[in-house]
């Protein structure tokens, strides 16, 4: 071999040159090849069109992925040939000058190191060589006419013009270098793998050769691509291993004989199918990942719904089995730390007894001191043992609230992203069953509180009859504003109380506490019911805070015969419905001031005689406003819904009241719900 120092342009007078400067684009090699076309036509080389044109390619792709400089093109044609240099403007070493010497099997392994395309180069130009400047670095190659006798420097001949008859032509080497996957092909790899197999096989003549592929999904090295015979017992094949990064592994095999081409190709294909495989395994990722956020968005809208805390431990296992593992146990901690089991859940039913029994296990190398380890520490830690897999612990705003074990996949480990998913789903579980304990938390002292505002029981008094309805608020950790009690007077008679006050919550839980106490206290002290509705007036406008409430109270004593006789005050409540025992219904009374609005209230008395059978319902708004769409229930509703039920005790009335409201609309009640009877039993 012999160091060429330049290109040799001793005939470029009786030819075309051609010189232009491109930026380092992606662009660049096709204005490359257009600039050598050009000049081929133009001194009639066109049957150096295909050599050159590869060439050109690959110098000025080098150029651009390893310089990114501008480049400057300089083509030279002359009766014999065509040369093309490649310069940069990236500064390098004089050191670093490389020479190709055409087929020359020791230089192509050396060359096929540096980089796949100077190894077409070498293959191909009758001459090159890399020319380094002050400015930078310039390749260049030399093309000749078949059989023409090129001009050489002290000889007569090239060495290198030799040729190898089993070396690859032109077309073949574009033709493998042109394959490309098919862009419109719902998986293109296995037809474009088998293609460019195929194509090396044959330029190397290979009796056959395999593409095998591992994309990590635990189902091993799978055959991609398959040319040709199986290997013969006891042959050497060649093996070449795929550039990709993990999970993704592999390798080409040949059955080929060894020659000065064949590693190189065959490493230029693997390199050109992990291009590819790297584009597969980056695409697969991307999907793989927004399928991954599409669950935790499913997940988190599931967990959301609930608001039990059993219902939300139970279905943290259905969503990790069997998409993130094998199986799956979710653990709570008690106040002291001590772990319960409070679902599990195998993709293998049959194995849910044997899961139970190893969790229930007990001593140093168990699961459950992994899982005690795992929600002491907060932190990710492995099982072992006959469950492989591994637990991360449940926080909440800064609460342990135990651990999320999950069991791996029954072919192959947890990858990376089903971790990060995983640990995703602890944190997005542990906030839905906090969230679930404090919603129960707040619906038992809800519930507490709102049975503090009503009576335990009806008194029981001869001739006289009583029953209640009271349905809360949609939302059950709400405390409601309504309210009824029946206190018995100093004078024998009996006090009926109903009432409203504005709101919801526990603002209004505690006016309506208010109320209720006062009038109490009031009415035990004998006070009038005017003179009780004033004072407890006076108290609601001196407290503030813009809440009010309207009243219904009904003072009930027996009257001659059997008659009962109210004494009825409307403090701005709707009127009471009368239901004749004989039948009949209408609402009676006339309606007063709210309490809590203006320091004075009128409260006009009206005295009704309720004959034996007669009832009187009282009711609040959560009734009358039921709404179903943009209808409400009404008072004419609830008086119709009354008439029938004449003659009937006062719990069937009001049980069949609370029912025609409730049926009245699909929805939950947006208001508590009321409805107390006086019914006269005297027979």
């Amino acid at each position: 071999m012999s160091a060429e120092a330049g290109p040799a342009t001793a005939g470029a007078r009786d030819g075309a040159t051609r010189r232009v400067r491109l930026p380092a684009d992606r662009r660049t090699p096709a204005a490359a090849r257009a600039v050598v076309r050009s000049v081929l036509t133009e001194s009639h080389l066109d049957e150096l069109v295909n050599e050159a044109l590869l060439l050109t390619t690959e110098l000025t792709t080098n150029a651009v992925e390893h310089a990114r400089t501008e480049l400057d093109i300089e083509v030279v044609a002359d009766q014999v040939g065509l040369t093309v240099t490649v310069s940069d403007f990236a500064p390098g070493s004089g050191d670093e000058l490389t020479v190709g010497a055409r087929n020359d099997s020791t230089e192509i392994d050396e060359v096929s190191e540096r980089g796949r395309g100077l190894l077409l180069v070498d293959h191909f130009a009758s001459r090159w060589g890399t020319t380094y400047l002050p400015t930078g670095k310039g390749v260049w190659f030399r093309l000749d006419r078949p059989g023409a006798d090129p001009q050489t420097e002290g000889s007569g001949g090239d060495p290198r013009m030799s040729t190898d008859k089993s070396a690859p032509s032109a077309s073949a080497m574009s033709e493998l270098m042109q394959t490309a996957p098919d862009l419109y092909a719902d998986d293109p790899l296995p037809d474009f793998a088998t293609s460019l197999l195929s194509r090396v096989a044959e330029m190397v003549g290979a009796a056959g050769g395999t593409i095998r592929l591992d994309r990590g999904d635990g189902q091993g090295r799978q055959v991609l691509a398959h040319f040709g015979r199986p290997p013969r017992p006891g042959s050497e094949l060649l093996r070449v291993p795929l550039t990709v990064h993990r999970p993704y592994a592999g390798e080409l095999e040949l059955d080929a004989a060894p020659s000065a081409y064949a590693r190189p190709l065959a490493v230029l294909t693997a390199e050109r199918l992990s291009l590819h495989l790297e584009n597969d395994r980056l695409r697969r990722a991307d999907v793989r990942r927004q399928v991954w956020l599409t669950f935790l968005a499913e997940a988190s809208e599931l967990l959301a719904q609930s608001l039990d805390v059993d219902l939300t431990m139970a279905l943290v296992p259905q969503l990790v089995v069997p998409r993130l593992g094998q199986w799956c146990a979710v653990h709570t901690a008690d106040e002291w730390g001590r772990l319960r089991l409070a679902a599990a859940s195998h993709a293998d039913e049959s194995m849910l007894p044997q899961l139970h029994k190893v969790l229930a296990e007990t001593g140093p190398d168990s699961i459950q001191a992994r899982l005690r380890e795992a929600s002491r520490s907060a932190a990710q830690i492995p099982l072992g043992g006959p469950m492989e897999g591994f637990a991360v612990p449940l926080i909440a705003r800064g609460q342990r609230l135990g651990t999320l074990a999950v069991g791996r996949h029954q072919r192959h480990r947890h990858d990376p992203d089903e971790v990060a998913v995983l640990e995703d789903v602890a944190r997005r579980a542990a906030l839905a069953i906090e969230n679930a304990r404090i919603h129960a938390e707040r619906r038992r002292v809800a519930q507490t509180l709102q049975q503090s505002l009503l009576p335990p029981v009806l008194p029981l008094v001869d001739g006289i009859g009583f029953a209640a309805e009271y349905v809360p608020t949609g939302d059950d950790a709400e405390v409601g504003g309504d309210f009824y009690d029946v206190v018995p007077l100093p004078d024998g008679r009996w006090l009926v109380v109903i009432g409203d006050v504005s709101g919801k919550g526990v603002q209004a839980a505690a006016v309506t506490g208010l109320v209720r106490d006062v009038i109490r206290v009031l009415v035990g002290d004998g006070k009038p019911l005017p003179e009780a509705l004033a004072r407890l007036n006076e108290t609601l406008v001196e407290r503030g805070g813009g809440r009010y409430c309207t009243l219904a109270l009904a003072a009930v004593g027996l009257g001659p015969g059997d008659q009962l006789d109210v004494s009825l005050h409307l403090a701005g409540h709707d009127q009471p419905v009368l239901l004749a025992g004989a039948g009949g219904a209408g609402f009676v009374g006339t309606s007063g001031t709210a309490l809590g609005l203006l320091d004075t209230i009128t409260s006009p008395t009206a005295k009704i005689t309720l004959a034996p059978g007669d009832s009187l319902i009282f009711y609040t708004d959560g009734v009358t406003e039921r709404r179903r769409g943009r209808e409400l229930f009404g008072t004419d509703r609830l008086r119709d819904a009354a008439a029938p039920l004449a003659g009937y005790s006062a719990d069937v009335v009001a049980a069949r009241l609370r029912s025609a409201a409730i049926n009245f609309s699909v929805e939950p009640p947006r208001d508590d719900i009321a409805i107390l009877v006086l019914r006269n039993d005297a027979t």
